[in-house]
């Protein structure tokens, strides 16, 4: 992919920025320090530091295999809310964090 297009999907409209690097987060599992270099990439190419931030709360809490347990424990309904609650938390620090930058 070229390093301008992270650039458009990721910083030039912040709120959709944030929003589309929080979804990304989430089938795009990476270890914490694995996503370190990438962001540290995707930065230099022009990512806002929201979209980074937002990217780095999806991405740990929706390892997959966390993922399996967590829908097993606790059931499709609770398991609906708590993917719906980390993407809304991630999206609402992503918009912060553009805000205090």
């Amino acid at each position: 992919m070229p390093a301008g297009a992270f650039a458009k999907l990721f910083g030039r409209h912040e709120g959709f920025g944030v929003l589309m690097a929080a979804t990304a987060g989430v089938p795009l599992y990476a270890c914490g320090g694995g996503a370190i270099p990438l962001l540290q990439g995707w930065l230099a190419d022009g990512m806002s530091a929201g979209s980074a931030a937002a990217f780095m709360i999806t991405v740990p809490a929706t390892k997959i295999t966390n993922l399996g347990a967590l829908k097993i424990v606790l059931g499709p309904r609770s398991f609906s809310l708590y993917l719906a609650f980390v993407m809304l938390f991630s999206l609402l620090a992503g918009l912060l964090v553009n805000l205090t930058v």
